[in-house]
């Protein structure tokens, strides 16, 4: 459990330390995460955005992406959770052009 505002402060530098890590990966395909907001129980919430937010692919970027990276640079973190998952078989997914070729 998180005691202060400062130790929470730092995390939060550290996990977007971590999420500079990925970011440049997320933007060929168009797409971004955001922070929402880190709980005392150590969950993340993230927001996927752009092409991110709609892609299929976007549970296995959550995954073995940013919920990876975010673990292994701040141990803290017990989970990272996205508010926008799209499901694979969801009819509005779409894959980024550059994920077409």
């Amino acid at each position: 459990m998180v005691n202060s505002t400062l130790e929470i402060s730092d995390i939060r530098d550290r996990v977007e330390k971590a999420l500079e890590t990925v970011r440049p990966y997320l933007e060929t395909d168009g797409g971004d995460v955001k922070i929402l907001d880190i709980n005392d129980d150590m969950v993340v919430r993230v927001e996927l955005q752009g092409a991110c937010g709609s892609c299929p692919m976007s549970t296995m970027t959550l995954r073995a992406g940013l919920e990876e990276s975010i673990k292994r640079a701040v141990p803290e973190i017990r989970a990272v959770e996205a508010i926008n998952i799209t499901q694979s078989g969801n009819p509005d997914a779409k894959l980024s052009d550059n994920m077409l070729l």
